[in-house]
């Protein structure tokens, strides 16, 4: 942090929905990558993370389609 500016992980971002897209893919990419090379640190902690994945979402379809 030069010349005393702090980073704002909070700012808001506008992207262009092809680089939302490409964001997307690259979380979902990563997501394969880390569950083929550790499948076994994360296998106990499936269904957990299959909840978190519908509600997660599906709060996300709830607020896209009020918009």
């Amino acid at each position: 942090m030069t010349n005393g500016k702090r980073m704002n992980i909070f700012k808001t971002l506008t992207f262009k929905w092809w680089q939302g897209a490409l964001f997307k893919w690259g979380v979902f990419a990563l997501g394969i990558a880390v569950g083929a090379y550790w499948p076994a640190l994360f296998h106990p902690y499936l269904p957990l993370l299959m909840v978190m994945a519908v509600v997660f979402l599906g709060y996300i379809t709830y607020v896209w389609w009020k918009q």
